[in-house]
């Protein structure tokens, strides 16, 4: 283990790490890496079935099991975020990092997405971020230490076709959670937001059509992404070295981060060229 392993080590182990969307692609392999690093977890998507896997997994990683909390949670269900908080502090006392990275893409123009499309993606990717977030957040206060962080998308930085309603989302989660930053950091609270590129996931299988039925189909972007342990890894990685925003992917998707500040009018036509391509290869 090379010496930036160690210090990750040594600064998770013992470490509570709630991770929302842990079911499965970016959440299941954090889990798995923070298991092996020896820190305690809560384990939180709405599959209590997949959790237990993914706890099994930590399990055989090192982790006693009753150092990981599977607890089942929907993020559209605010009401029961109360509950599940106080399920977190009686079995572990505290939440030193919350890992807000529950969410749900989309695949759809916009002229042929239903409004109630839009309303789930903002329900999902930012109110429910959000709503848990205010829950976990006075106690991290009170001890006077914490960090928050959330999973948002080279999506949340420039808007990309088939994703006006994943774009709005995951910029707003960037808006969010940088606003947050400033307020809490006087507080001894860290907020760090992460943003992936294409990441081997069913993200895409997963992702709303217009209608609002997943597409079930693959995308050879994402099928041809970053491996997700070593996006896990790179996450990890940024925060032991402090990163407060922790892009992270390896394709052409990541160029476009820096095009867009550097050159906006030129970032708008390429992916003008890119839609126009995209409507032109559907089926008629």
């Amino acid at each position: 283990m090379d010496d930036a392993g160690k210090v990750q080590d040594n600064r998770l182990r013992g470490q509570v790490v709630w991770i929302t969307g842990a079911s499965g692609g970016i959440g299941a392999a954090l889990a798995r890496q923070l298991a092996a690093r020896g820190a305690r977890l809560v384990l939180s998507a709405r599959r209590a079935d997949a959790l237990e896997a993914v706890k099994a997994d930590c399990v055989n990683a090192g982790l006693e099991p009753d150092a990981v909390l599977v607890l089942p949670l929907d993020v559209l269900a605010t009401s029961a975020m109360p509950t599940a908080v106080e399920a977190v502090l009686a079995r572990f006392g505290r939440v030193d990092l919350l890992i807000n990275n529950a969410g749900i893409s989309q695949r759809s123009l916009c002229l042929e997405t239903e409004l109630d499309v839009y309303r789930r993606l903002f329900e999902v990717d930012v109110i429910g971020q959000i709503a848990l977030t205010k829950q976990v957040l006075p106690h991290m206060v009170s001890r006077g230490s914490g960090h928050v962080a959330v999973t948002a998308s080279v999506a949340g930085k420039v808007g990309v076709p088939l994703r006006t309603g994943y774009c709005a989302a995951k910029h707003a989660v960037m808006g969010f959670f940088d606003a947050l930053r400033t307020e809490v950091a006087h507080l001894g609270i860290a907020v760090t937001t992460i943003v992936p590129g294409f990441i081997r996931t069913d993200i895409a299988r997963n992702a709303l059509t217009g209608t609002g039925a997943p597409t079930g189909a693959a995308d050879e972007d994402i099928d041809g992404g970053m491996d997700v342990d070593e996006c896990a890894a790179a996450i990890l990685e940024g925060f032991a070295s402090g990163t407060e925003e922790i892009a992270v992917g390896k394709g052409a998707e990541m160029d476009l981060l820096a095009l867009k500040r550097n050159d906006p009018t030129g970032t708008f036509r390429l992916l003008e060229a890119m839609a126009a391509d995209v409507v032109a290869r559907r089926p008629s």
